[in-house]
């Protein structure tokens, strides 16, 4: 199957057929595992750590690589990626739920809306930090599942199929400038957390618990 963006109206705020979510920065706090696992990559591969964490956002790992050691030949971008995850996926002490994320997602479910997670980290990254965080993941598309990673959609359009909904007829969540461009590219209503322009501006996921219409069912 191929997928591609449909281009179809947006639903109204509260008709959302499901609810598509960043990892990193949305559903799960790891800022502070992210910048220290970059910062060491940044020591052991001669990059300069600034620059990393300028481009690092909601990109997968071997695109910051590629982005801030452009003179690395495929083999080393390839040995410079596991080298950065084999790190992240052991570095989980203060991998947490990000406020109001065990709420929405028990929300979610009660009502429920179909939901999945869509990272730009590779299944057992995204695993690692879930599991610490302890949230579940009913429905995972991480970066090895997808042929291109964020702004790409193939990720947001892959989820919306997986669920069986119309891509056009989601919310997705994103704190990310690429994890914005992917959701719409994709078709979807993006909310954006964290100052991120977007369609609809949240300040935590709280606020997209009220655009979830669906009564609770005892």
């Amino acid at each position: 199957m191929t997928l591609q963006p449909a281009v179809l109206d947006r639903p109204a705020a509260g008709a959302f057929a499901a609810v598509l979510l960043d990892m990193d920065g949305t559903l799960v706090d790891s800022d502070a595992a992210v910048e220290r696992s970059w910062r060491s990559w940044a020591r052991r591969w001669g990059a300069d750590p600034a620059a990393v964490l300028a481009v690092m956002a909601g990109h997968p790992a071997e695109s910051t690589v590629r982005r801030v050691r452009p003179d690395l030949d495929e083999a080393l971008v390839a040995a410079a990626t596991r080298d950065h995850l084999e790190h992240e996926y052991v570095d989980l002490a203060d991998v947490v739920a990000a406020p109001g994320a065990p709420e929405l997602l028990a929300d979610l479910e009660a009502t429920f809306t179909p939901w999945a997670v869509v990272t730009s980290a590779d299944t057992e990254l995204a695993r690692a930090r879930l599991g610490a965080a302890g949230l579940p993941f009913p429905v995972l598309v991480p970066r090895d599942l997808v042929a291109q990673g964020k702004p790409d959609p193939e990720g947001y359009l892959r989820a919306a199929d997986f669920l069986g909904v119309d891509p056009t007829e989601c919310l997705v969540v994103e704190d990310s400038a690429v994890g914005v461009a992917a959701g719409r590219a994709a078709g979807a209503t993006v909310a954006g957390l964290r100052g991120e322009p977007a369609d609809l501006a949240v300040d935590t996921l709280h606020d997209i618990r009220a655009l979830i219409s669906r009564e609770v069912t005892a």
